[in-house]
């Protein structure tokens, strides 16, 4: 991030970009109630604001980041707080972040998720017809695969990290 961005958000808050935030400070940057932050907290186990003395919350640049994303998915998507979790549950907390506010480069320091779909299949994997994958079929209990299944995931697996050597 170049310095006057970095000074834009000083002047802003008055503290730097990645200091500690009260509950306070959060809860005006992300126009909500304290109590909303507080319940939230207790939903959402991944919001883990480090506490003080008097039980002061002291929230990372990271918990900002997933407090934002949430109040986005419940206010603008209109999910509900279940719905969240099972996002939370089934993406990971990262990739839905990353979906709900946009660039997660600069939002949570990670590179962005690889397009398994942009990748170049081999033509025996493209003359075969295609069956949906494992992610886009319903969960129905029974995870269990066939070794062809495990093999082809592993060739995936294998490719991309080639792409990434």
């Amino acid at each position: 991030m170049n310095d006057t961005a970095d000074n834009d958000e000083r002047l802003r808050s008055g503290k730097a970009r990645d200091a500690f935030r009260t509950i306070s400070e959060v809860a005006d940057d992300l126009d909500l109630p304290q109590h909303v932050l507080r319940f939230w907290e207790s939903k959402f186990s991944q919001i883990r604001p480090l506490k003080r003395g008097g039980n002061r919350r002291y929230y990372r640049p990271d918990d900002i980041v997933l407090l934002r994303a949430i109040r986005h998915l419940l206010h603008a998507e209109g999910y509900t707080i279940r719905g969240v979790q099972k996002l939370f549950k089934e993406q990971g907390v990262k990739i839905t972040i990353a979906q709900a506010l946009g660039d997660p480069t600069e939002q949570i320091g990670t590179p962005p998720p690889v397009n398994i779909d942009s990748l170049a299949h081999d033509k025996a994997a493209q003359a075969e017809p295609e069956e949906p994958s494992v992610v886009d079929q319903p969960s129905s209990g029974d995870t269990s695969l066939s070794k062809k299944d495990l093999m082809d995931v592993l060739d995936e697996l294998k490719a991309i990290h080639a792409m990434l050597d």
